[in-house]
């Protein structure tokens, strides 16, 4: 029904993280309506993204400068540490605008499943900036799923015997959301949580 190259077109565009086959022809065609020259930065784009993103060496965040931005922002508080599972986590922390310490991206979450052990993860070099720098206290942002809890349990085990203050983000009901809509998982997650007004 197509033709060839819309075909492959939609094909490669189906590879991309959440784009099913409906979003993937609606992308081609505003693919093929768009100027040449808009379709040319797009490549551009693209082609020096992964050309020039790396890891930084410091933090593991993916950034185009060496240490990055956030690693170098001395206004950025050294005491506190926020251990994230990649860079999209990280993003998501500075979004929200309140942590104003440094971080440290381990690239991923224990999945014994999915043959991510420890060892493949940046937890050697965590344990080495706990050693060479003096954080106060460690904040482990990791989203609560079965490996999430994993590389928390695994990380805690490391980290508390060094005596650092280790705590982890509250989890509950998002802003806004309606309580019967909560599963059990949250709801019970949103008690523990509670603190005094």
């Amino acid at each position: 029904m197509y033709a060839e190259t819309l075909k492959n077109l939609v094909e490669e565009l189906k590879k991309l993280p959440g784009i099913g086959p409906k979003s993937a022809q609606r992308l081609a065609f505003h693919v093929l309506q768009t100027p040449g020259r808009e379709i040319e930065k797009l490549t551009e784009a693209l082609r020096q993204a992964k050309e020039k993103m790396r890891f930084c060496s410091t933090c593991f965040n993916l950034t185009d400068i060496d240490p990055c931005k956030i690693c170098l922002d001395e206004s950025r508080g050294g005491e506190c540490l926020c251990v994230v599972a990649d860079p999209k986590d990280l993003m998501a922390m500075e979004r929200a605008g309140d942590f104003r310490g440094r971080y440290h991206v381990l690239g991923g979450l224990i999945s014994p499943l999915d043959g991510i052990g420890p060892e493949t993860l940046r937890i050697k070099e965590l344990l080495r900036r706990l050693e060479k720098e003096n954080f106060q206290e460690i904040v482990l942002a990791i989203s609560p799923t079965a490996e999430g809890e994993a590389t928390n349990i695994y990380l805690s085990r490391l980290i508390k015997p060094l005596g650092i203050k280790l705590t982890r983000v509250a989890y509950g009901l998002p802003i806004g959301a309606d309580m019967d809509y909560a599963d059990e998982a949250t709801l019970s997650k949103a008690m523990q949580g509670r603190r005094e007004l």
